[in-house]
């Protein structure tokens, strides 16, 4: 296995590295996009909609969305996407979970329909403090496809800052596997900051174990690494 590694000056310089991945992708031919939400994709959004690219005859397939929250609700994923890409660089498709599903097995039957009948070219990801990817907390098994998810206190914690209430925090979450992520042809992960620097030296440096989620992404062919060098700060090599 070995990772490619970029190490950029900041999150903006990142936004453009991602960018590049995604504009090469394009020119290889890529069809369908993994997507993820949170903070760290947000420059690549803003890279990519800045740009000239052209997503209108593309796919997207999200990693996940938050179980309880519908479309419309501004904490929702649907409504992140939107925001930050959608709006402004429409898709011909664009794949969720759905949060107001209310049978979990039908839901995360579908999703892996939707992944194996559009295989994904370009994976992106961040990653959790604690090595989660996707909503793939620690412990998770590497065979999972798409499940429902029992967030850990530390994420429902981390997501609190987005919530007037913290009681409105959402507990569970409907998203891709491990097994499911691992599916595609180029995985990109990025990760900013001190707070993440200990989570990638165990997912680039450490054993491969269900305890570290993304140490998983060792045992894959192709994978791209986003890092600022406060996040990179604990690799030895």
């Amino acid at each position: 296995m070995t990772m490619d590694i970029k190490i950029v000056k900041d999150q903006q310089a990142g936004g453009q590295a991602g960018y590049q991945l995604f504009a090469d992708a394009l020119d290889a031919g890529a069809n369908v996009f993994g997507l993820a939400t949170g903070s760290s994709p947000i420059t690549i959004y803003q890279a990519l909609t800045a740009s000239d690219l052209d997503f209108s005859d593309k796919i997207s397939i999200n990693l996940d969305e938050y179980v309880g929250l519908s479309a419309t609700n501004p904490q929702s994923y649907h409504y992140f996407m939107q925001e930050h890409l959608f709006n402004q660089k429409p898709f011909k498709h664009n794949y969720l979970p759905d949060g107001l599903a209310t049978d979990a097995e039908a839901e995360t039957s579908r999703y892996d329909r939707i992944i194996e009948n559009n295989p994904i070219d370009l994976q992106l990801l961040g990653l959790g403090v604690n090595g989660h990817i996707g909503f793939n907390e620690p412990g998770t098994a590497f065979s999972e496809l798409t499940h429902k998810v029992a967030l850990t206190p530390s994420t429902i914690a981390a997501n609190a800052r987005f919530f007037a209430d913290p009681n409105e925090v959402p507990k569970y979450a409907y998203s891709m596997g491990i097994a499911s992520i691992m599916q595609a042809k180029h995985i990109v992960l990025v990760a900013y900051g001190e707070n993440k620097a200990q989570a990638v030296a165990q997912m680039i440096e450490g054993p491969v174990t269900e305890a570290v989620p993304a140490s998983a992404l060792q045992n894959h062919a192709n994978v791209t690494v986003i890092l600022d060098e406060a996040a990179a700060s604990q690799l030895q090599k």
